[in-house]
């Protein structure tokens, strides 16, 4: 069985990255919180905020305008100078 992966950033041609390596700790970092505005993802993350937030961690909250369209440039470029960490909600 042969297993392929799909790259889900919508990039017209696919670019070989390094995996960057997660924290060993997510103290003093800021989770984002990215809705892809698929059904219930709003609600998987406000639990998920609950969660992280009990444990004293940042979270910041970002989302696509539609499941359907990619996430404009400055939305990815606010998660990149604004966040550590970031979960994409795919939930249904």
């Amino acid at each position: 069985m042969t297993l392929q992966l799909h790259d889900p950033t919508a990039e017209l041609s696919p670019t070989r990255r390094p995996r960057r390596t997660p924290p060993k700790s997510l103290d003093g970092k800021v989770v984002a919180l990215f809705s892809i505005g698929k059904t219930r993802s709003e609600e998987f993350l406000d639990s998920l905020e609950k969660k992280i937030s009990e444990r004293g961690i940042k979270t910041a909250r970002y989302a696509k305008p539609t499941n359907v369209r990619t996430a404009p440039v400055e939305t990815l470029q606010a998660i990149a100078a604004e966040a550590d960490v970031v979960v994409a909600a795919l939930s249904d």
